[in-house]
């Protein structure tokens, strides 16, 4: 069944600002843009918000994450850690928050895509870092962080019309996840321009799934590799793919071998105990 006329129109119309992204984690991201940040600088800005910042120690502080090395404070976190991860960090916090609803439904899709999109994010990290990529990993677990926020910016706009008793068979989940493959991508790009954000997380944004990519743009290509992989995780609203996981053109890109592979399995899988969900708190 198509996406109603009335349904595409109503979201057109929706504003850009609904809550898909926490302003102090944009503000963090932009200010590493201009590469004339101080540590003072980020610390003062993520300390605006005392319960993000909160949530960005409880993430610094989880083995999954930095192991042996306890930070208290968010300067210690920047100057151990480094002002990348720390602003990933508090993106991942922000996040984590979002994906939460009254309606049981909605609820309910939100944790998946959570599971989700947090799980694209250590997995890529772990590719980056495992296949000669270091230099990118902040960078690949961002983007695979915000891969999908159309989803996510789908959802709160579509929850908003129903909650104004406009379209109401909008929020069940056969709907929902047409919508998803039909929109999140155009709506994930609207976003992407509205914020200002870097290239390389809009391309990762506009191409994480289609048919043709630029093979020399390694973000890119990690995450859709990731992507591909949550699939048969059971991480994913899309079915396994039809080709072995090896024989992904990506794979071969990235020069990842059985072993590799098979243990990315395992750290998408493991990313679940350390999602961060507000339930979990």
């Amino acid at each position: 069944m198509p996406i109603s006329l009335t349904i595409r129109r109503l979201l057109s119309i929706q504003p850009i600002d609904l809550p898909v992204f926490h302003p102090i984690a944009l503000k963090l991201i932009h200010l590493l843009s201009d590469f004339n940040f101080t540590i003072d600088e980020l610390a003062n800005t993520a300390n605006d918000d005392q319960a993000l910042a909160g949530q960005i120690l409880k993430m610094a502080n989880s083995s999954s994450y930095i192991g042996r090395v306890k930070v208290e404070t968010i300067k210690d976190a920047l100057i151990r850690l480094g002002a990348h991860h720390v602003s990933n960090l508090a993106m991942a916090a922000s996040q984590a928050a979002l994906h939460a609803s009254d309606n049981s439904t909605v609820n309910a899709v939100m944790k998946e895509l959570w599971f989700h999109s947090h799980g694209c994010a250590v997995g890529c990290r772990w590719v980056a870092m495992n296949t000669g990529h270091r230099a990118l990993a902040e960078q690949c677990y961002l983007a695979g962080l915000l891969h999908d926020v159309g989803k996510l910016y789908l959802i709160k706009a579509l929850e908003r019309i129903t909650n104004a008793g406009v379209a109401q068979a909008a929020l069940e989940r056969g709907l929902l996840l047409e919508i998803f493959d039909e929109l999140h991508v155009e709506q994930g790009n609207r976003l992407m321009e509205h914020w200002n954000m870097p290239p390389v997380y809009r391309t990762a944004v506009d191409r994480h799934s289609s048919a043709h990519f630029d093979p020399d743009e390694k973000v890119l290509v990690i995450v859709r590799l990731v992507n591909v992989f949550t699939r048969s995780c059971g991480m994913s609203f899309v079915a396994g793919p039809d080709q072995a996981l090896l024989e992904l053109p990506e794979a071969s890109l990235l020069g990842m071998g059985e072993q590799q592979l098979t243990e990315l399995v395992k750290v998408l899988e493991e990313s679940r105990s350390i999602s961060f969900l507000p339930s979990q708190e």
